[in-house]
């Protein structure tokens, strides 16, 4: 079990951030649960300490959100979501954690720069759309594999499809847990679940179910435009940090 001071100091709050996008507020910030926990140990294995306590979270997640998800939209992306993550394990020691980061920032900030400049909170919502929703699944899936960062590809395949909140994250819980279940066989092979990572995960893994009820309380409590744009909002911030961790090496930061 790691005992530093500093990992948990990062940790601690990671983790309650994690949850509370998990049960539904700002669903991006999640996102940066793993580069929190990496400012003391490598992002492999803050990825491993963190999955485990992903799928709690999710299993929380799943029975708060049992009745209220989009099962059209999960046929297409889990099947996607499945080829990205197979992709993620083949190329696991090509792919460098800069230009993952550096990929999905980019993608997060044009995105929600382009719904903002575009106006399209007034636009009208968006159907399913089969080959965006295999290609989105399948980005989120690669990139959920290398990083914990499936979600800004997951959210711009759906938020313009402006569903009610509830059935938005429920469909968004369904589907990671989905993922991070997928996940586990190729983690194991690549040894990120040592005793010393799991044991961690054990330690900090009282903190899913409290940080989780804060989000899912939040959620029923913010009314739909302003959680939207909350969500938005969230998608930007994290694609900056995101683009400043993909060019940190090449900036000398």
């Amino acid at each position: 079990m790691i005992t530093d001071f500093w990992f948990y100091a990062a940790a601690i709050p990671a983790v309650l951030l994690v949850g509370l996008s998990k049960g539904g507020f700002a669903g991006g910030l999640g996102i940066l649960g793993v580069p929190m926990m990496a400012l003391t140990v490598s992002p492999l294995q803050a990825a491993g300490i963190l999955l485990p306590i992903l799928i709690a979270m999710d299993m929380i997640g799943v029975w708060a959100y049992r009745k209220s998800f989009h099962k059209r939209n999960l046929l297409l992306l889990v099947p996607g979501a499945a080829t990205g993550i197979l992709i993620g394990a083949l190329t696991a020691s090509l792919v460098t954690d800069s230009f993952v980061r550096l990929l999905i920032g980019t993608i997060a900030v044009a995105f929600a720069l382009d719904h903002w400049i575009g106006r399209r909170a007034e636009a009208a919502p968006k159907g399913i759309n089969a080959p965006k929703g295999v290609f989105w699944g399948g980005v989120g899936g690669f990139t959920s594999f290398v990083a914990h960062a499936g979600g800004p590809p997951f959210q711009i395949y759906m938020l313009p499809q402006k569903l009610d909140k509830v059935v938005y994250v429920g469909t968004s819980v369904m589907f990671f847990t989905l993922v991070n279940l997928i996940k586990v066989p190729p983690y194991a092979l690549l040894g990120q679940f040592q005793s010393e990572n799991l044991m961690t995960s054990l330690v900090l893994l009282p903190l899913a179910p409290i940080g989780m009820g804060l989000g899912i309380k939040a959620l029923h409590v913010i009314p739909e435009k302003p959680f939207y744009r909350i969500a938005y909002a969230a998608l930007f911030c994290v694609g900056l940090k995101l683009v400043w961790d993909g060019l940190a090496p090449w900036l000398g930061a």
